[in-house]
């Protein structure tokens, strides 16, 4: 785990520390090469340099959010923004996780997303970047 993710985890409460130490755990299990590193203040796991799941403390609890959640077809999700291609859910408690959904929807972040990592050079516009089967390559 990123020292800086282990620091954002030692300040939150136990209950919500170690709800998020069980979704690092996931995420870094799932989503193998995965560059994670506080972003923005909380932490974010990013493939190629583009932001694909990350996780923060708000008033409802921890929301985790998928930055191209919106496209994963999952009513579990919230999907917040019309701009933005993103989705999230929160939890309170390790116990709420469903370790099937997670599973499925870290699947999906590795094979569904949006180019959030050139949105400023395109202006705030985003685009669908192919799937790896589109492109030839495993994910």
């Amino acid at each position: 785990m990123h020292p800086d993710i282990a620091q954002y985890h030692a300040q939150l409460p136990e209950g919500q520390r170690a709800l998020c130490e069980g979704l690092a755990q996931a995420i870094d299990a799932q989503l193998h090469g995965a560059e994670s590193k506080v972003w923005h203040a909380h932490p974010v796991w990013f493939l190629a340099g583009n932001p694909i799941v990350g996780y923060s403390l708000q008033k409802p609890g921890i929301r985790l959010m998928f930055w191209s959640g919106a496209g994963f077809d999952e009513p579990a999700l919230n999907v917040l923004g019309a701009k933005f291609k993103d989705a999230s859910v929160f939890f309170n408690t390790w116990g709420e996780v469903d370790p099937e959904a997670l599973r499925r929807w870290l699947d999906k972040a590795a094979r569904i997303q949006w180019d959030y990592q050139n949105l400023v050079r395109r202006k705030g516009r985003l685009e669908r970047l192919p799937t790896p089967a589109e492109t030839g390559l495993s994910p």
